[in-house]
């Protein structure tokens, strides 16, 4: 049995209700329960206890983010989250430093973490649509999610020695967010879960 830790990061804030992102994360919890996955929740948006936190990390195989995309940026309330959780995690299984040693501190760093053999995904919800990404002389330069916005949160995840799974990208959800779109959305997710946890059900 495969444990999977699920980090709800939508957050209540302006005219954001975090509603799309709870949606996310029912459909994430749901496919992975009928497959036969351990799943625990948390919810950023909820008071949490930083080191409780850290044994769903330490319990996780696998850790699964769902969250908005605000200013280029996660939300505060999971840049909070992590921060504090990833602190009450030093030398307690996310990290022990930061990997290099004072006779040849030029080297290694960022190998100093304690989550290896575990993976994660970050799956994001956006307002911009996917062409902004994709078009020649669009805002993001033909620059893709994973390798531009989303770059230092992949690093941060590398620094605990956890690996990369590919994660599901959602755009244009508040000026085409259709009934029909949410629903070809949900079904091309839940296609890539499948597609992705094909051979992490295998190996249970």
């Amino acid at each position: 049995m495969k444990n999977v830790f699920i980090i709800n990061g939508g957050q209540k804030f302006g005219h954001s209700g975090g509603a799309f992102n709870k949606t996310v994360t029912s459909w994430t919890q749901d496919f992975l329960t009928e497959n036969g996955f351990e799943v625990r929740v948390t919810d950023i948006d909820s008071e949490f206890i930083p080191i409780d936190e850290v044994e769903n990390f330490k319990w996780a195989d696998i850790i699964i983010y769902n969250t908005p995309i605000w200013w280029f940026q996660v939300p505060n309330r999971l840049k909070k989250y992590i921060d504090e959780v990833f602190s009450a995690g030093h030398n307690n299984g996310i990290y022990k430093n930061d990997g290099r040693s004072r006779k040849n501190p030029a080297i290694n760093y960022g190998t100093g973490g304690l989550m290896h053999g575990k993976k994660y995904m970050v799956n994001t919800t956006w307002n911009a649509p996917d062409t902004a990404f994709t078009l020649h002389g669009e805002f993001f330069n033909e620059t893709s999610v994973d390798d531009g916005v989303l770059f230092g949160f992949h690093r941060m995840n590398a620094f605990t020695g956890m690996e990369k799974m590919q994660g599901f990208h959602f755009h244009d959800l508040e000026k085409n967010a259709t009934l029909e779109r949410v629903e070809n959305y949900r079904n091309e997710y839940l296609e890539h879960l499948s597609t992705i946890f094909k051979t992490e059900k295998q190996l249970i």
